[in-house]
Order: C-alpha cells, then sequence, then structure tokens
C-alpha cells in the first residue's frame, strides 16, 4: 500500500467516526420523526408526481420529475450498488447490509428534507441560470453569513464528484468478466489506460452536452438496466432458493455480532453500512439536491416526494438484491474477491455463460450513467465557485480523472470517495437540520391542499 492510499484511509477512518455516524443516522431519525412520517403518507401521491401527472412544461426548471428522478439514479443505481455492495460484504459481512437498509430507510425522510429545500431555495448563478443544491439553499435559506458552510460544500463536492470509483471498477468488470475468461489474461497499466482512454471518449460525448443530455440518456437507459438486472438476480435467487431464507437470516443475526468479518466488533458493522449506504443512495451527503434542483417544478414538496423514493430503489431493492446473489451463491465466502470481481463471481456460479455477459452490460450501462450524473455535480459545484461561464472546465479534470482512476487501486479509490463524501456530508446535514421547520412548514401547506383537492 503507497502512503497515499494509507493518508486516505486513515482520512476516511477518522471522518467517519461517531460525530459523522450521528449526523447521518441521527439526522434521518430526527427528520423521520420530526415530520411524523408525514411524507411517506403519500407514497401514492409521489408516483403521480413521478408518472407526470403534475407535470408542466412552462414550471421553473430544465428537466421533469421522472428525467430528475432518473438522473439522481443514475448517480446512484451503479457501481455502490453492484460492487459497493460486495465491498461491504467483504469489509463487514453480511450483517453490514442491515444497516444499509436502516441507513437507507432514515435515509429516505432526509432525501425528502434535502431535495424539498433544493427547490424551495433555488438560486441564480453567475449567468442568472436557476440552480438548486446544498450550496444555493444555504446561501438562499440561510444568507450570506453561512456562505463559508456553502463554498465548503461546493469545494468538497468539486471532489465528491469524481469517476474514479466508476472507471476503476469499469476496468475491473471489463477484463474479469470479457478477458480473463476468454483466456486473455493480460493485466498491465497500459490496458488499464488504454480501457480508460475508451472510457473517457464515450462520456465525453454525452456530458459535454449537458444537463439536457443526461437526463435524456439516463432517463432511456437506467430503467431497462433496472429491469434486466432485477430479473436476472431474481433466477439467480430462484436457482438457490434453498439458500434465501438462510441467507436473510444471516444478514440480520450478523447485524449485531459481527461474527462473520469483524470479530464482534457491531460498532465498526454499524459504520461500515453506514459509508456504504452512504455511496449507494447518498441520501444526506448533497448531489442529489443538486440533480432535484434542476425540476421543472413550482412544488418543493413535489420534489421531495419523488426523490425519497431514491433510496427505497437503489438500497433498499437493488442492493438487497445483489446482496442476497453474493451470499446465496456463497460466493462471499471466496475471501480473495472484492468489488466487483466478487458480484461477477455470484453471476457467472449461477448463470454459467450468459451470466457474466449479463452482469457485464448492466455494469456498463450503470456505471456510465453514473458518470453522467456526477460530472453535472461537479459543474455546479464550481460554478458555484468561480462563475458559470467557467464551469465547463470541469469537463476536462473529469475526464483526466477517468483516466486517473483506471489505474489506480480499489483501496485506494474507496478510501478517496469515503473522505470526500464524508466531509460532503457535514455542510449538507447542517444546513437541512436549520431548514427543516421552513420544508416542514412547506410541507404541511402543500398536504392540506392535496386533501383539499382530492
Amino acid at each position: 500500500m503507497s502512503v497515499l492510499e494509507r493518508f486516505f484511509q486513515d482520512a476516511a477512518n477518522f471522518i467517519w467516526g461517531t460525530p459523522l455516524l450521528i449526523l447521518l443516522l441521527g439526522g434521518g431519525v430526527f427528520f423521520m420523526f420530526y415530520s411524523r412520517f408525514l411524507p411517506f403518507r403519500y407514497f401514492g401521491h409521489a408516483i403521480n408526481v413521478l408518472r407526470g401527472k403534475y407535470d408542466d412544461p412552462s414550471d421553473p426548471g430544465d428537466i421533469n420529475h421522472f428525467q430528475a428522478l432518473s438522473g439522481a439514479l443514475a448517480a446512484t443505481i451503479g457501481m455502490g450498488n453492484i460492487s459497493g455492495v460486495a465491498v461491504a460484504i467483504a469489509m463487514g459481512g453480511p450483517g453490514a447490509i442491515f444497516w444499509m437498509w436502516v441507513s437507507a430507510f432514515f435515509g429516505m425522510a432526509t432525501k425528502f428534507f434535502t431535495c424539498t429545500l433544493s427547490v424551495m431555495y433555488r438560486g441564480k448563478d453567475s449567468a442568472g441560470n436557476l440552480q438548486g443544491g446544498p450550496m444555493y439553499y444555504i446561501r438562499e435559506g440561510l444568507g450570506k453569513k453561512w456562505m463559508p458552510l456553502a463554498s465548503f460544500f461546493a469545494v468538497v463536492g468539486f471532489f465528491g464528484a469524481t469517476p474514479i470509483f466508476q472507471a476503476n471498477q469499469i476496468v475491473q468488470a471489463t477484463k474479469d468478466i470479457l478477458f480473463v475468461p476468454n483466456g486473455i489474461a493480460l493485466d498491465n497499466i497500459y490496458l488499464d489506460l488504454g480501457l480508460g482512454v475508451f472510457i473517457a471518449i464515450l462520456v465525453g460525448l454525452v456530458i459535454f452536452g449537458g444537463i439536457t443530455r443526461i437526463g435524456s440518456v439516463a432517463g432511456k437507459l437506467v430503467p431497462s438496466m433496472v429491469l434486466l438486472y432485477v430479473a436476472s438476480v431474481i433466477i439467480i435467487l430462484i436457482v438457490n432458493y434453498g439458500e434465501v431464507w438462510s441467507s436473510l437470516g444471516l444478514i440480520f443475526t450478523d447485524a449485531f455480532t459481527a461474527n462473520s468479518v469483524l470479530g464482534g466488533a457491531v460498532g465498526a458493522l454499524i459504520i461500515t453500512g453506514a459509508r456504504r449506504a452512504a455511496f449507494s443512495n447518498e441520501a444526506g451527503i448533497g448531489t442529489a439536491p443538486m440533480m432535484h434542483g434542476a425540476a421543472k417544478t413550482k412544488e418543493p414538496v413535489r420534489e421531495g416526494l419523488v426523490a425519497m423514493l431514491g433510496p427505497a430503489i437503489d438500497t433498499l431493492v437493488i442492493c438487497t438484491m445483489t446482496g442476497l446473489c453474493i451470499l446465496v451463491t456463497g460466493a462471499w465466502k471466496s475471501g480473495d474477491l472484492n468489488g466487483i470481481s466478487l458480484t461477477a463471481k455470484a453471476f457467472g456460479d449461477s448463470l454459467p455463460g450468459v451470466g457474466p455477459y449479463i452482469l457485464a452490460l448492466c455494469v456498463l450501462i450503470f456505471a456510465f450513467t453514473t458518470l453522467f450524473g456526477f460530472a453535472y455535480y461537479g459543474q455546479k459545484c464550481l460554478s458555484f465557485l468561480i462563475g458559470a461561464r467557467y464551469a465547463s472546465l470541469f469537463n476536462y479534470w473529469y475526464v483526466f480523472l477517468i483516466l486517473v482512476g483506471s489505474v489506480a487501486t480499489l483501496q485506494g479509490v474507496v478510501a478517496f470517495i469515503d473522505v470526500a463524501y464524508g466531509l460532503m456530508a457535514f455542510p449538507t446535514m447542517i444546513g437541512t437540520i436549520v431548514l427543516a421547520p421552513k420544508a416542514l412548514k412547506a410541507a404541511k401547506v402543500y398536504f392540506s391542499g392535496v386533501k383539499t383537492s382530492g
């Protein structure tokens, strides 16, 4: 392990200590009970909003509700759900999945508040365009004295919106799933870099087209890939149906014993689950509010309702299915695999021949759509800091980081992401907690209107 990798791992362990855990999980619990589960009583209404029942093309914003959720999911349903879950199991054992569930459940309340505020307190960038995100609702909702907190989010968000994990795992998946099984055992930096260049070219063709193209591409690719992936995992679970209930039981028992990997260190297991859940659904991190802040709507609460569906889809459904897939096949016991390699083994064992190729297709689409969404986030952070006219410069930095990620180690990449996400969570959650009364007041007014009209 290099000195730089050790630095990021030590920094990640320090940042993801008790204070941040309390802020994310405790904040989610606070939002859930503070709102008295109010948004969840209108889950059906949230589906209607997502279906476009309340869409108005004349409303302010750039993309519709469905595209906003697809864009946000494009940045969450991806490597965090396929590779990130494998990393969680490898690091913390099956019990880590349980704590991912807990984090995601309360994360739904966090998403509702952060994304409601993102529309409620949209601000204008230096070019006069309407923008949303933690840095804007901190500035617009709390005033100029809170600008240092808003700027801090934009700075760490610039580094948090990085493609290095996705690029790293695309390269690894390509080698593990397509090359090695066919006798092409090429393992050198030139191959990795060549694949990185190819990835950078494909991503550049989309991200230089702006949010409209990103939302359009995500809206077309994400739903079909989710269906394909879910269908494949269901088949794997059917093939291994005898292990499903015991695997579910293992998740629950290991969650409170941590005997599988961590030797009974439940606290460390909770932190592992919270870290990977944050990477999976990003509730409380602050990225999704930037995407949902671009939605065409005059009703902030509607976008909050749509946003809260995100953790339910990407963590409670997709991550659970990935975790069960790895557990029922016994792939997690291999001991020498991590990340996408672990998931690939599970697919290959249960769906010999076609399994690895199905996973490869899903991985590539998920990872690329994630790359598209992250590029948009980084542009918004840079625009906030130095002006909208320079935002497109981020794309060049982003493409360069794809090349870095393609040759970096998985351990170093994961640690770097953990550092950035942990730092982003502090301004996001602090700003949201302070502004929570404003969001709840707007929610009560909105829902009373829904009752009246219904």
